[in-house]
């Protein structure tokens, strides 16, 4: 069918339901021309009126083929949601008969539109419950209750359609739960306490006859049982929803109109009944595995099914009791046999060490290792209720036995933390995964047995430290300070240094250290046995936590001896932990670099090697991370291995592609390079330059950018001089980064910054024009205040260090004189900025007085005329006065003005007698408080004190605030900044004798008897204390 025409504008285009189906076919056809033809006629379907009633209707019709229903639904999940509101494409009709059809759909036998179809409901329930759907949640609860009071009757016979339907609907209402659960709204949070009202009770008692009652009363295995616990698992999903929803608003129960008592029994209830449940369910699944040992589980298909509903089960009932603990703990361990709860799964982890052969991960072990390790972290997170002493300070009733937490520890050392053999296996099949997958550990410790079993230590060592570190130490003595003769004592081994490494904090008053790196340590790393890689992997990352912990000093010289030759070692592993362990020694606040200089000639080489032979990206990244770090504690003493470092890099980065993390860690590489040579890091400008244009060049710089402009930065901070024309070549680069990017306004102010320090005149020269039109563009922009005024201020620094006859002209031409004009006329901006713009504009005077008077006269228009802004100027320079609260600005402005005088414009002698005289007046008595001040001080022989100047200012300081330097300490720009700052007029001349000389040149420029009539019409009080003050000198 021809698609209908276009309607007049503003009316809607509607489609038909023949044509939805024509290209839902089409879209399924194997020809790529229909195929792309029909997909660009589908989106413009989508935003047509009927669109989606057609495809939902089409997903619904059982006649229509397979395919085309799914790709029909799939297109309605994926964009009805987003437009269920629109006019434009639904009408209410359309909405009513696709929340009546959605019900149609849960007697669906096609996974895919019905998983489609609880997406979809739960997205419509979110929007329209219970306004538009009020009947939703009823109609389903009915379709639920009324199948399963069928199934309840007929114990004997299997309907297959109801169990269907019951599948479906505990999957839609699971659906529409989590849905409501995870949102924040009000609204919906009422939404979610009506829907528990409704259900609560209803949904118990399905579970409780699913499981409790018919499948744990006869555990035949039949599809009826298999059956009956897929149920139940599905109710369960549900009741867990509503119990966590309200178990989390417990805490504001009264404010959200909850009962919390009658929530806390219910709760308590569910608890008591899923303890007692896994406890049965637990025993049900393991004799289903016994029976089968022999021939498998796969031999009988219910055997298998069963065992696979209950891992699944088991597993959600540990995450229901972990989720509880998560949310509230205290309120957790309130729970009615809570600690017994928690003392029967960490009984369940002592049982599977019993024969470890059944530990195994994988849904058909006896002992699934996320079941135990639901088990360990439950019990992790108890044991502070068991500790001896509360968090008060009150004696505990209910400890742990000494001979519990001993036999706990020994638990976890002997049985979990040691290296399994398939973990051994990964070790030499994918050295580089294994090293990453160690090093991030912290993230799957909640994942993985051995990681969680060490977490659960760490945990029995804080709460339990009397009993915990006397054991570690009895270890140590009998087993790490003796040799390890094979396999098994060596893995053990390894798991004992695991153990005091993570416990380093309560050990390192009780075991020498430094004594067992020269009496063991520093034996086994030079043992060349065919195992002990595991040990030497080990101490390398024991020697990483000692130190990285303050536990052990890095100035001891045999830690780096140790480290460097694991570096060298022939085992990848073993490498690469001493690389990462390097890096945590090294980045310590009791880092001696004296103590490690005699080591970095080999250290460097060797990362340099490990990071052209690491084969993933992430090992390397690791690798660089240590590098750079080594490069930041060396300083200077790196400058012999520059060349080294450097010339593989350019290789490196075409190799790491788009691997944009990396990338970022090489530019660190060499900014810390160049923070390290300072001054000859001019040597490295050849590859700064490259660096520089590539990160910031287009689809580089949304991923490279802010480390690429931390070494621009730094490589220009260091530079000696602009010697280097690669350096000035950039320049135009930070302009045009000026104009067009608000979002790194801040960065790239720094630098165009320091490019003025280097030479401002030479930039001048080359660029004023573009340079201040990309002011122009960045002023006018939208970037915020701050940016604003660090654009202002890097002007006021350039008016500073280069000429007026290379800014004056350019300043005009690009328009920039007149945006500033503008901002100060308006008055609109903070007073902070408009603060500056005074400052930026007492520099401008001050520097030549013709000039500005030739950019004013050139700013006037027909729109505002000169007189006009010099009016706004004058009254902005008084009107900001107050907000200059540091004496080195206000003498700024004072000088400004002073210079704004001498000019002998009428517009600005008339304001003299007034404002100008207050501004004089003010700062001048802040002069003579000064003076009085000094004269009272003495020096050690008891001589008076005096300033160079005879006074005691701010602006006369030896060292510019804090603020100024930019964190430039260290570097060439710090010099270069205190040069401009010691030469500024503003700490150079003499206030008084400026101001004199300034009102001597207007006067004899306006005439002197004009001039004093001015004068004249000055208050004599102020006229007398201006005059006795600049004659006071």
């Amino acid at each position: 069918m021809a698609p209908k025409p276009l309607l007049s504008s503003g009316m809607v285009q509607s489609v038909s339901a023949e044509e939805v189906f024509q290209v839902m076919t089409a879209a399924s056809s194997q020809d790529p021309a229909v195929f792309q033809a029909s997909s660009a006629r589908l989106k413009e379907l989508l935003d047509m009126f009927g669109t989606y009633d057609a495809l939902h209707e089409i997903a619904a019709q059982r006649a229509v083929p397979i395919h085309i229903r799914q790709q029909s639904i799939i297109q309605f999940k994926n964009a009805a949601s987003s437009h269920w509101r629109s006019r434009k494409v639904l009408s209410d009709e359309h909405r009513i008969r696709i929340r009546t059809r959605c019900f149609s759909f849960l007697d669906e036998e096609d996974e895919t539109i019905a998983e489609c179809n609880q997406v979809i409901v739960s997205k419509i329930a979110r929007i329209d419950y219970p306004n538009n759907w009020p009947n939703l949640v009823d109609d389903l609860l009915k379709i639920i209750d009324s199948t399963f009071a069928k199934r309840f009757a007929d114990a004997a016979n299997e309907d297959m359609h109801d169990t269907l339907v019951l599948r479906r609907s505990l999957k839609l209402l699971n659906a529409i739960l989590k849905e409501f659960a995870n949102a924040k709204m009000p609204n919906i949070n009422r939404s979610m306490g009506t829907i528990l009202a409704k259900s609560q009770v209803a949904l118990c008692g399905y579970y409780s006859t699913l499981v409790l009652s018919s499948y744990l009363s006869n555990t035949t295995l039949s599809p009826r049982a298999c059956t009956d616990i897929l149920l139940g698992h599905l109710v369960y999903k549900c009741i867990v929803k509503l119990a966590i929803w309200l178990w989390n608003r417990m805490d504001r129960a009264k404010s959200e109109g909850i009962d919390s008592a009658a929530s806390f029994q219910w709760i308590s209830s569910i608890f008591i009944e899923s303890a007692n449940g896994l406890k049965q369910l637990v025993a049900v699944r393991l004799s289903i595995i016994e029976n089968h040992l022999a021939t498998g589980l796969a031999s009988n298909p219910y055997a298998s099914r069963s065992v696979d509903i209950l891992t699944r089960h088991i597993r959600l009932l540990g995450k229901f009791f972990r989720r509880l603990q998560e949310l509230s703990s205290p309120r957790f361990t309130s729970l009615p046999t809570a600690p017994d709860v928690v003392a029967w799964y960490w009984d369940q982890v002592v049982l599977a060490t019993k024969t470890p052969p059944l530990i195994a991960d994988s849904p058909e072990a006896p002992y699934p290792v996320r079941f135990l390790v639901q088990g360990m972290v439950l019990f992790k997170e108890n044991l502070s209720q068991w500790k001896p002493v509360r968090k008060d300070g009150r004696e505990n009733e209910t400890v742990l036995s000494k001979s519990f937490v001993e036999n706990a520890v020994e638990t976890l050392i002997q049985q979990f933390m040691p290296l399994k053999g398939a973990e051994l296996e990964e070790w030499s099949a994918d050295p580089e995964k294994w090293v990453n997958d160690e090093a991030t550990d912290n993230e799957q410790w909640d994942f993985e047995i051995r990681s969680c079993s060490e977490r659960v230590l760490m945990q029995l060592s804080g709460q339990f430290p009397d009993f915990v570190a006397p054991l570690l130490l009895h270890l140590y003595v009998n087993l790490a300070t003796k040799p390890a003769g094979n396999l098994q004592e060596i893995i053990q081994k390894e798991a004992l240094y695991c153990a005091i490494g993570r416990c380093a904090i309560k050990l390192k008053t009780m075991i020498p250290f430094d004594q067992w790196l020269q009496m063991s340590l520093y034996q086994e790393v030079h043992n060349t046995g065919e195992m002990y890689p595991i040990i030497k992997r080990r101490i390398a990352w024991l020697i990483g936590k000692w130190v990285s912990d303050e536990c052990t000093s890095p100035t001891n010289p045999l830690i780096w001896e140790i480290l460097i030759r694991l570096l060298c070692d022939a085992d990848t592993v073993v490498r690469l932990t001493a690389a990462i362990a390097l890096r945590e020694c090294i980045d310590t606040l009791a880092f001696d670099i004296n103590v490690f200089a005699p080591h970095l000639p080999r250290t460097v080489p060797q990362l340099m090697k490990l990071l052209a032979e690491a084969e993933t990206l992430e090992i390397k990244r690791r690798v660089d991370y240590t590098l750079n770090v080594v490069i930041e504690q060396s300083g200077e003493r790196i400058l012999d291995l520059v060349s080294v470092i450097v010339a593989p890099l350019p290789a490196l980065w075409a190799a790491a592609g788009e691997d944009w993390l990396f990338k970022n860690s090489l530019l660190v590489t060499v900014t810390k390079l160049v923070e390290a040579t300072k001054q000859q890091s001019i040597s490295l400008t050849e590859i700064v330059v490259p660096l520089v244009r590539e990160g910031m060049a287009p689809g580089n710089a949304t991923h490279l950018d802010e480390d690429t402009m931390d070494l621009w930065l730094a490589a220009l901070r260091n530079a000696p001089s602009m010697q280097s024309t690669q350096l000035v070549d950039l320049f135009p680069l930070a302009v045009s980064t000026l104009a067009i990017n608000l979002d790194l306004l801040g960065k790239v102010m720094s630098i165009i910054e320091s490019y003025f320090f280097l030479d401002g005149a030479l930039i001048l020269q080359r660029h004023a024009l573009d340079l201040f039109k990309a002011f122009n563009l960045a002023l006018t922009g939208a970037a915020i205040e701050t940016n604003l005024k660090d654009m202002i201020i890097a002007l006021n620094l350039l008016i500073q260090v280069a000429p007026s006859s290379l800014w004056g002209e350019p300043m005009h031409t690009s328009g920039l004189f007149s945006v500033l004009m503008k901002n100060i006329v308006d008055g609109e901006s903070g007073a902070i900025l408009l603060t500056e713009h005074i400052y930026l504009m007492s520099r401008i005077v001050m520097a030549d007085r013709q000039m500005f008077l030739r950019l004013m006269e050139a700013t006037a228009s027909p729109a505002i005329s000169e007189s006009k802004l010099y009016e706004e100027l004058l009254d902005r320079w008084w009107g900001t006065w107050d907000n200059m609260s540091e004496p080195r600005h206000r003498k700024l402005a004072a000088m400004g003005i002073a210079a704004l005088v001498s000019t002998a414009r009428q517009d600005v002698l008339q304001r003299l007698p007034g404002d100008i005289f207050n501004i004089w007046t003010d700062v001048l008595l802040e002069l003579k408080e000064a003076q009085l001040a000094a004269v009272d001080e003495v020096d050690e022989t008891g001589e008076q004190v005096l300033s160079p100047l005879n006074l005691q200012r701010h602006w006369e300081l030896d060292e510019a605030p804090a603020s100024y330097y930019q964190d430039t300490e260290g570097t060439s720009e710090f010099d270069r900044r205190k040069a401009v700052y010691d030469r500024d007029p503003v700490r150079t001349v003499v206030l008084t004798a400026y101001i004199a000389e300034r009102l001597n040149e207007a006067r004899m420029a306006y005439g002197p008897q004009a001039f004093d009539e001015i004068l004249g019409k000055a208050d004599p009080a102020v006229l007398d204390t201006i005059r006795s003050q600049l004659a006071r000198g």
